[in-house]
């Protein structure tokens, strides 16, 4: 591969994308735990991983954050 055509993926990008992501499933797990009315456990199970995800998200953004310093 040419050196001059190739593209560099930095620790900060991959953490981006990884805040993005989570921050994606934050939203769908939401959504889904406040959908399902049929089967508690579901509901229960997606409310839970909502709240762990967003920690996640939350950690990723320290990351990032980090980057906007140096």
């Amino acid at each position: 591969m040419d050196k001059n055509n190739s593209i560099t993926i930095t620790t900060r990008d991959r953490a981006l994308l990884a805040w993005e992501n989570s921050m994606e499933l934050v939203r769908s797990f939401e959504n889904f735990g406040k959908e399902i009315s049929d089967n508690d456990r579901a509901a229960k199970a997606f409310r839970k991983f909502a709240e762990e995800e967003a920690q996640h998200a939350a950690e990723f953004l320290e990351i990032l954050h980090s980057y906007e310093k140096n």
